[in-house]
């Protein structure tokens, strides 16, 4: 199971990588603002908040891969620490978007289920 969780957390980090790039780097480009249902001055606009939380999922992404690394070089507390410290946090996050925006909630869930699946397999995987 630790193997499993250390897969999805992986796939969290990759996902979290992705959305760094569209929140980050293309948020103004048409297919991005598609994607989050904003339009060009709306885009304009909030071209700096999304930059920033851009980093935030990239520095997310970094720390679960840095854990997801050092499991594997049989680093097991530290990584397990890392995954779960950057891979909850992107649960968490998730979980905040669904609460507060409701009607994201598509968003949320995509943003969410690789981390929960990565955390609760993790868990089960050290507890036996």
């Amino acid at each position: 199971m630790v193997t499993a969780g250390l897969i999805f957390a992986a796939l969290a980090a990759a996902l979290h990588v992705y959305i760094f790039v569209l929140e980050s780097l293309r948020w103004t480009a048409p297919r991005t603002r598609a994607t989050f249902g904003t339009t060009r001055e709306e885009a304009v606009a909030t071209k700096e908040l999304a930059f920033n939380q851009g980093f935030y999922n990239l520095f997310l992404a970094i720390v679960t891969t840095i854990g997801v690394v050092a499991v594997a070089i049989d680093e097991v507390p530290v990584g397990a620490a890392l995954t779960f410290a950057g891979s909850g946090s992107m649960l968490a996050a998730a979980l905040v978007l669904l609460i507060s925006s409701p009607d994201k909630a598509r968003a949320a869930i995509t943003q969410g289920v690789l981390p929960l699946l990565a955390v609760a397999l993790l868990a089960l995987g050290l507890a036996l």
